[in-house]
């Protein structure tokens, strides 16, 4: 069906519309009330759009659409549609990593644990965090007020009566040895709730009346730990100010722009007091009502919040605030309202928030036009250094790492105008077995298949760098002519940056180029090495991770991942099922006669080999690789 075709026979009904080139690749994603009237605006006539939207309408091949059910589908759609595409014309949220969250998990005796992803597993979350310093401090200050359990000892005090050590010190009140019960407990984990929920008052209140109470029982020790506990709580509250004089709980948002770049400021309000803020860097706005940044910062920072406050205060007017406010109330089981603020102490907060967020960006734009001309003074030394051709813009770099004689992988980290390009990285399994690795043959094989894939097209590594660096010395150096030239891109410059001493071998030249220490040439090839390092690193610790965990009871036909935990939980070791009995074995809750004896034959025939060929005995679970 032709787009025009498509555009003619849109539905009337709410839902997101997904607009792609000629590819099929996603453009951009969006929401509409009206599907029909929303998607047709785009292309009618005389319509008159923002630079962003009118390149955006110009590349438009084809669109499809999702009907939903109502606005608030809709919109919780868009936003797991944006996170899973990344189209390139939606406004870009810069730093749209996950931030950490704290929850109670869902069992009877919860614990607080961090993490930074939300799952549909009962437990309670709070956060987002947009200072992780912060929360683990809150997160310390709640484990010695309510001694919430952090240990992993089964909860089965008949098998195990003995507390674990936070007990002995007075951080944990004993639910692994049985000293507390749920319901005792269930109050803990709610108090700690309140404060997790910025309600500080009630907590300083209930440690002033525990403190007079052990005061009164002449109890001065218990009661001088109170008083530091609660000036404790106070310390972590100490730089909030009353900015309303009514129990306001409230998020402040308000946003600045320039050219194309937005910064959305939020000021969290609870019970009154500003409990801290966040900045927000959004690009790809130029000539953007300031209703675009904002509407893109509420659905990709509230998608992640089980409890958004009672309010929303923006700086302007946003599309459609009753289906973001239906949309935040279910979130948080109770009304959310959406306004702007017009008079009295909430414009003030308003104002407050406005200025905060012009100073934020004018901060932002500095510190970027400070990076820009570092980076280009860096970009432009590394030219006349190296006699390249032209400034280089695309720099690329390749590095190989290996664990023990396996796993051994390949890194291929870019720069493109002197910053990371995290969307270009490559990382390459090596292929090529080897009793002994061999870091000339690998690095050849990582830069062969880097470069035929471009010599056939493909566009994820396309273009060709201005510098393509590898990490090492001649040899290394020498790997790579040899692979342009057999691929016939003898015209890429090629460059090698030695580990010790950081001397640059170029090819045609005998005596490396030394550069000093501080050099912005040097530093900007120090990065660019030291990140490929560090993707290599991570990828072959990743690999060695997942290898270790594979247990030799893999390998046993039958044998599936509920068997092999079942009978490493039963018998905690591959050596105690080797000399379990075949009754035993299948004994198991999931195992059968016939499945154990083939398990019984199958480690009877392992253990035959000699002692120096015996594979390293295998962890239990829950053990640490």
């Amino acid at each position: 069906m032709s787009l025009d075709e498509t555009l003619a026979n849109l539905p009337v009904s709410p839902g997101c519309y997904l607009l792609r080139d000629a590819r099929g690749k996603v453009l951009y994603v969006g929401k509409a009330s009206n599907l029909r009237n929303r998607v047709r605006s785009y292309f009618q006539p005389g319509a008159v759009h923002s630079p962003r939207i009118a390149a955006l309408v110009e590349r438009v091949a084809d669109l499809n659409v999702i009907v939903c059910s109502s606005e608030v589908e809709a919109l919780i759609l868009e936003a797991t549609l944006i996170k899973r595409h990344r189209p390139r014309y939606n406004v870009r949220l810069r730093d749209d990593k996950r931030y950490p969250l704290l929850k109670f998990t869902n069992e009877p005796f919860p614990q607080l644990v961090e993490c930074r992803q939300r799952i549909n597993d009962g437990a309670q979350y709070f956060g987002p965090y947009t200072n992780s310093a912060a929360m683990r401090a809150l997160e310390r200050l709640i484990r010695r007020l309510y001694h919430i359990r952090r240990c992993t000892i089964p909860l089965n005090p008949s098998a195990n009566a003995r507390p674990c050590l936070d007990y002995h010190l007075g951080l944990c009140d004993g639910p692994c040895a049985g000293l507390i019960t749920p319901e005792e407990y269930a109050l803990k984990v709610e108090a700690a709730a309140r404060l997790l929920r910025g309600q500080t008052d009630d907590v300083l209140a209930q440690l002033d009346a525990d403190m007079a109470a052990a005061a009164a029982e002449l109890d001065f020790e218990r009661a001088a730990e109170l008083r530091d506990l609660a000036a404790d709580v106070r310390q972590a509250t100490i730089t909030q100010h009353v900015v309303t004089h009514r129990a306001d709980d409230a998020d402040v948002l308000a946003v600045a722009q320039h050219e194309d770049v937005a910064c959305v400021k939020v000021l969290f309000v609870r019970q009154g007091r500003v409990l801290g803020d966040h900045d927000a860097i959004l690009e790809g706005t130029l000539r953007d009502s300031a209703d675009v940044p904002l509407r893109a910062f509420i659905s990709a920072f509230y998608a992640d919040m089980d409890h958004p406050p009672r309010a929303l205060w923006l700086s302007n007017p946003i599309e459609d605030p009753a289906a973001v406010a239906r949309w935040l109330s279910q979130r948080a089981s109770h009304s959310v309202e959406v306004t702007v603020p017009e008079r009295g102490a909430r414009r003030a907060v308003m104002d407050l928030a406005r200025q905060n967020a012009e100073e934020a960006l004018r901060q932002w734009l500095a510190d970027r036009d400070q990076q820009r001309q570092r980076a280009e003074a860096a970009l432009a030394d590394l030219g006349d250094v190296l006699r390249l051709p032209r400034t280089p813009f695309r720099l690329e770099c390749f590095d190989i790492a290996t664990l023990g004689g396996g796993h051994s992988v390949g890194s291929m980290v870019v720069f493109v105008d002197g910053r990371a390009s995290k969307k270009d990285y490559r990382q390459f399994r090596i292929r090529e077995p080897a009793d002994a690795p061999n870091d000339y043959e690998m690095m050849r094989e990582v830069l062969t298949r880097r470069l035929t894939r471009a010599a056939e097209g493909d566009p994820r590594f396309l273009p060709l760098p201005d510098l393509l660096l590898v990490d090492g010395g001649k040899g290394q150096l020498g790997v790579a002519q040899a692979v342009a030239a057999e691929l016939g891109f003898q015209q890429v410059p090629l460059a090698a940056l030695a580990e010790r001493f950081e001397h640059i071998y170029l090819p045609g030249r005998s005596e490396p180029v030394v550069l000093a220490q501080r050099a912005p040439a040097l530093r900007l090839l120090r990065a660019l090495r030291d990140e490929a390092h560090r993707v290599a690193n991570t990828f072959t610790a990743r690999l060695h991770r997942a290898g270790t965990l594979r247990s030799v009871l893999d390998d046993i036909p039958g044998v599936g991942a509920r068997r092999r935990t079942a009978l490493l939980t039963h018998f905690r070791s591959t050596d105690a099922i080797a000399a379990a009995s075949v009754e035993d074995i299948a004994a198991v809750p999931g195992l059968n006669l016939p499945v154990a004896e083939t398990i019984k034959a199958y480690l009877a025939e392992r253990n035959k080999v000699p002692d120096w060929e015996t594979p390293l005995p295998e962890s239990t679970p829950g053990s640490q690789q």
